[in-house]
């Protein structure tokens, strides 16, 4: 695009501004200029001058598109400066995303690295750190650098980290030993370094999931994780303390002054003590005494370009009344002190700030009311195209005109197919065109020259005699994207070793449920050893030895209700009974899935055509970049369609995942091939969605489409079902109305179901009659367990999308009490920036009560509109309706929205009790908003002054750190994943899996598939061993108790060498070299499992004595051994029920060798004797 900027610099007025900008004679207001032109002429005058430019933007909107648009130009990343989040509540906790990306672009403007910059007024109003200490703050590790842990350790507690036992999110740090794991704003993955004394030896970046390295680095750069960093005040956290101090002294003489002054000396209390008070935000005035804001951290000699300046005062003047607005409420609550009250730039002191530079206003229309002065007024000759959105008929009839008049045109396309394309179409229409993909050149007067690029519009510059047509943004850019790692899902293994904690409840194979109370180190034979307690029904307990943990899991039930399971008593029956009926109920499961799948492999479906050029056209008109997720299911699906069987496909993923455009891409191909296809949805709503999401998709190609629901009329239906059996509609979306008796489709091919656990039993026979011979795909929004999925292999086929699209913008989350004054000032600023909000309140017969309170406090001209699940279909999908059709302000409802659709201009969420809620329900009813452009905003919040009971203070802090940090993610969705589950298997099925817990009832649900197959599952037999050797894990190699269990567990079930040497790997990585008794305990594992396989149930020691047990009997074998020389007066033999061998030790010999030795001559005695 280079040489098109140097052809727009030609221009007489931008060679006019050019001069203004390197002599002298800005401010300069140029008029006629439309969005993607402000783009155009402020990246070609920056070129020429050779600066650095800044765009300054009215709302984050444009910043998207402008960025989008200079990055065409520029062929550079812009570095984008948003507005941030103040924290002034104390009690508060939020959500940091909004920050963190600000540090990052501070950072990059600090460094001088930011050629060009989109900023929006209040990112450049708002006050900040000054430059040198940002500078200052930033760490650059090496390997092969020297640093001091300690005082690393220091650095980034004052640079606004949190010391946590494992890093998760953004924020955090861990130490242990002479390991050091951080996670830096700038980063996709943590980074770990391991120190030998105070150099640094090696550095990898980690997967928070799996804690395992994935790649090594050589230097990773640490900023600071917050902007107002207390430990920074000038003489730190004392001096910070002594300054608050004399403010409370002074204020104290005045009138009215008691709250603020108990705060501040509470502040500085805490201070002196060390820590930090929470909401530093309060006192930015004190920490950062010169003032410094977004606007000084620009490059110095950089143009300033205000797209449309009239938009950006409103931003500012907006920007300075809400503050000021913000600041009486905080002063009035006694939260903030009025000597820091100025956390923002004025209006007059930002226009001073620009004032330095040359500024150069950029405004569609002439205006007389410029917030700088201008020097000269321009108006320049544009004008802006509409982009064709991949309607190629108009953009040729378009360039017919432009090339008779003589005009030299630039086509920009969004890839290369598309490009080709075009001029394979040009070619017929008898235009000739140059194909130039590379942007060698541009093109001659009357030419038509095809190059790649995208544009949010086209423009035409009569000055030049030259139109640049552009298919429009065709893919959205995000606001940055950070290529995520893709990482392979790592559930299965996650599956829940998951974080025992002491209460938990969990289950023994043999003992059943329990409850879990520690870990306990006893004395045996002179041995230390780690015991799991468990405690069982009626005061019983269990000690499990660390070396068996296998054989205990978390108990996972159906969600929430925990504590109402109960326990099992030890050496009962009833255990082995609820095993057996879940071992029953799984049976049946398997069988009636197995007789389902044999019957669909019997039937011959209709094998689709591979893909033809108008699928791809079609596949490319979609607006966005998808994920990787999503082309892996698209072609998952298309390979199923393209065989002869008819497709049974599940697809999961979360609501705005693009689960619909994937359903939608299946439909194109099976209507390409002249069949039918029907989308069936559980809610009228959903289906008026989903009619006009297919519109629009559909809307450059001839697919007729038509919607029958309830709102359909008689008439209405009436014809449509004629035309559906002429087989005059290709895609036809309805509600259950698609089941009637009378309906018929001429040719039916593919049948999409969304949310199929909603319908009921009824409609779900008459599902399985309609698609007999068709392909059909099913979607739901609750995941699916990979484990469940891999029990399940091969009789039900699963495509999941797990990572969320690109440009999903973090929701900003604050956790709070529930104080009407704050809640009232977020729905104002919603309802003002013409948005609605969804306030849940989970109580049906308080609902009403609570929507007129919030009527009353808002006033009269409020839309409110209540729903909850008490209401009829009828009733709740008018409310619906209501607000996707923006006739509501705000929806006052219970959890139903969970399942509920997508309404983009939802982008404030208040929920009541959020303590009541687990934290997979939180991020699913989280997951509403946040759909637009805009910033969201949700207010998560717990009732004030109430005690919490101990479970609701355990979900809350578990909800704040979440929020916080980003952690405990991996809990949440394995609470959703066990919906998930109970909904695929049945409400009878989830019973069962309650009574044995999930893990359990999986290892059933196995064997029962495996058995109904006719493949018979091996039997292996498990050996325990109990040996008076020291093989634990030391407190001072793994101080976290939670983690020390987790290794335990993933010892105890090694099978193999590669196990072993994996995991000893990872512990490597994580905590350093591992100490004796660490690999005794491997080597433990491996014994069991090489005993295991020789047919031995369990190996102890009595002193001088090794006593193996047999569960195999093998006389010839046990002969053999016993005849060995080496065993001569050592080795005895006790047949009787359970027949054993008796080793006696030599003294000082090895116990682990000597029992390994007999295990192996066991396993090659019985070898050749069990072939013959």
């Amino acid at each position: 695009m280079e040489q098109f900027l140097r052809q727009l610099q030609t221009i007489p007025e931008a060679a006019e501004l050019i001069r203004r900008v390197e002599e002298g004679g800005c401010p300069a207001a140029v008029s006629g200029l439309q969005p993607v032109q402000r783009a155009c002429v402020g990246a070609a005058v920056a070129a020429a001058c050779g600066r650095p430019a800044v765009f300054l933007c009215g709302d984050e909107r444009e910043v998207q598109v402008l960025s989008a648009d200079l990055e065409t130009l520029t062929g550079r990343r812009p570095v984008t400066l948003l507005g941030r989040e103040w924290q002034f509540r104390p009690g508060a906790v939020g959500s940091r995303d909004w920050e963190r990306s600000r540090l990052a672009a501070l950072y990059a403007l600090a460094q001088g690295d930011a050629p060009v910059v989109v900023a929006t007024a209040d990112g450049l109003m708002a006050r900040t750190l000054p430059p040198e200490t940002l500078r200052s703050l930033a760490i650059t590790l090496e390997v092969g650098g020297q640093a001091e842990l300690g005082a690393l350790a220091e650095q980034l507690l004052s640079a606004g980290y949190t010391r946590c036992e494992q890093v998760e999110g953004v924020g955090q740090f861990a130490l242990r030993g002479g390991i050091l794991d951080v996670f830096s704003p700038l980063m996709d993955q943590p980074v770990r370094c391991e120190f030998f004394d105070d150099e640094i030896d090696s550095m990898g970046a980690f997967d928070p999931g799996t804690q395992r390295r994935t790649r090594n680095v050589s230097s990773a750069r640490i900023l600071p994780a917050a902007e107002v960093l207390p430990h920074c005040a000038p003489g730190g956290l004392p001096g910070l303390a002594d300054q608050l101090t004399a403010l409370a002294e002074k204020l104290a003489k005045k009138q009215k002054t008691e709250a603020i002054v108990q705060t501040l000396r509470e502040d500085a209390e805490r201070l002196r003590s060390g820590a930090a008070p929470g909401a530093a935000d309060r006192y930015l005035a004190a920490i950062y005494p010169t003032v410094t804001a977004g606007v000084h951290y620009l490059p110095p000699d950089a143009v300033v370009f205000l797209s449309e300046s009239g938009r950006v005062d409103e931003r500012v003047k907006n920007t300075v009344l809400q503050q000021k607005q913000d600041v009486e409420a905080l002063l009035s609550a006694g939260v903030l002190a009025g000597e820091y009250a100025h956390l923002t730039l004025t209006a007059e002191e930002l226009y001073a700030a620009l004032e330095d530079f040359p500024v150069i206003l950029e405004d569609s229309l002439p205006t007389s009311r410029h917030p700088l002065r201008p020097r000269g007024l321009l108006t320049m000759n544009a004008k802006q195209l509409s982009s064709y959105g991949g309607s190629l008929e108009t953009a040729v009839t378009d360039l017919e005109h432009y090339r008779s008049s003589g005009s030299a045109v630039l086509v920009l396309c969004g890839g290369e197919t598309r490009a080709k394309n075009l001029h394979r179409l040009l070619e017929e229409k008898g235009i000739p065109a140059t194909l130039d993909l590379s942007g060698a050149a541009m093109p001659a007067a009357g030419e038509v020259r095809l190059s790649l690029g995208a544009l949010s519009a086209g423009s035409e510059w009569p000055a030049l005699k030259l139109a640049v047509l552009t298919e429009g943004q065709l893919t959205a850019p995000a606001m940055r994207k950070r290529q995520r790692v893709k990482k392979d899902s790592n559930r299965q293994k996650l599956q829940s070793y998951t974080d025992l904690s002491p209460g938990d409840l969990v289950v023994h194979e043999h003992h059943g449920v329990g409850r879990f109370v520690g870990i306990q180190r006893l004395p045996v034979d002179g041995v230390e050893k780690d015991y799991i307690k468990i405690d069982y029904a009626g005061g019983d307990c269990l000690y499990v030895p660390a070396t068996q943990l296998d054989l205990v899991s978390k108990y996972i039930g159906g969600g929430e209700d925990q504590e109402r399971t109960r326990l099992n008593k030890l050496g009962g029956t009833e255990w082995a009974k609820q095993k057996t009926k879940a071992k029953k109920a799984a049976k049946d499961l398997a069988k009636g899935l197995i007789a389902l799948y044999a019957q669909r492999q019997k039937q011959p479906g209709f094998a689709f055509s591979p893909d033809s050029t108008w699928q791809r056209e079609f596949e490319e008109s979609f607006d966005f970049t998808e994920t990787d997720d999503q082309l892996r299911c698209i072609a998952e699906i298309k390979a199923d369609m393209e065989k002869p069987r008819p497709m049974d496909r599940l697809l999961c993923g979360d609501v705005g995942y693009g689960k619909t455009e994937v359903a939608l891409r299946a439909v194109m191909k099976c209507i390409l091939d002249g069949k039918q296809a029907a989308i069936l949805v559980p809610t009228t709503v959903l289906a008026q969605q989903h009619y006009a999401t297919a519109v629009s998709r559909f809307r450059n190609f001839p697919v007729k489409i038509e919607v029958l629901s309830r709102f359909t009329p008689a008439k209405e239906q009436k014809r449509i079902l004629e035309a559906a059996a002429g087989g005059r509609v290709d895609l036809l979306i309805g509600t259950h109305k698609l089941l009637q008796k009378n309906m018929v489709f001429k040719d039916l091919g593919l049948l999409v179901i969304d949310e199929e656990q909603r319908f009921g039993v009824t409609h779900k026979e008459r599902l399985k009659e309609m698609s007999r011979q068709v392909d059909v795909l099913t979607l739901s929004a609750t995941p699916i367990p990979r484990t469940l999925n891999m029990a399940l292999s091969g009789l039900r086929d699963m495509s999941t999308l797990e990572e969320p699209p690109r440009d999903r913008q973090p929701v900003q989350t604050y956790v709070l009490e529930h104080d009407w004054a704050i809640l009232e000032d977020a729905m104002r600023r919603e309802l003002a920036r013409g948005g609605q909000i969804y306030y849940l309140h989970n109580r049906v017969e308080s609902i009403d009560l609570t929507a007129s309170r919030i009527q009353k406090m808002l006033g009269p001209e409020v839309r409110i509109v209540v729903g909850h699940g008490k209401m009829s279909e009828h009733e709740l999908s008018s409310v619906m309706q209501a607000m996707v059709d923006g006739e509501a302000d705000i929806l006052v409802c219970t959890t139903i929205i969970e399942t509920g659709i997508d309404i983009s201009n939802v982008n404030t969420l208040i929920i009541e009790d959020a303590d009541k809620m687990g934290l997979a329900q939180l991020h699913q009813i989280r997951g509403r908003i946040g759909r637009s452009s805009r910033r969201a905003y949700a207010y998560l919040t717990y009732r004030r002054g109430k005690v919490l009971q101990e479970t609701a203070a355990k979900r809350l802090a578990a909800i704040r750190e979440y929020v916080e940090f980003g952690s405990g993610f991996k809990i949440a969705m394995r609470d959703l994943e066990i919906r998930g589950a109970g909904n695929l298997l049945g409400p009878e099925q989830s019973g069962y899996l309650m009574s044995v817990g999930y893990d359990m009832y999986l290892k059933l649900l196995e064997e029962a598939v495996l058995e109904e197959k006719g493949e018979e599952k091996k039997v292996e037999t498990e050996c325990s061993a109990d040996l008076t050797i020291n093989a634990n894990i030391p407190e001072r190699y793994v101080p976290a108790p939670e983690q020390r269990m987790d290794l335990y567990r993933r010892i105890a079930a090694i099978r193999t060498n590669d196990d072993a040497s994996d995991l000893l790997d990872e512990m490597l990585d994580r905590y350093g070299e591992a100490p004796k008794s660490v690999l005794a305990l491997l080597d433990v594992a491996l014994l069991r499992a090489a005993a295991a396989k020789a047919g031995v149930c369990d190996i102890t020691q009595k002193g001088s004595m090794l006593r193996f047990t047999l569960a195999v009997f093998r006389p010839e074998a046990l002969v053999a051994v016993c005849g060995l020389s080496k065993y001569k007066f050592r080795l005895t033999l006790s047949a009787g029920e359970t027949p054993m061998l008796t080793l006696k030790l030599k003294p000082g010999e090895d116990t682990l060798e000597a029992a390994l030795a007999l295990v192996e001559d066991l396993k090659l005695a019985s070898e050749p004797a069990g072939q013959a």
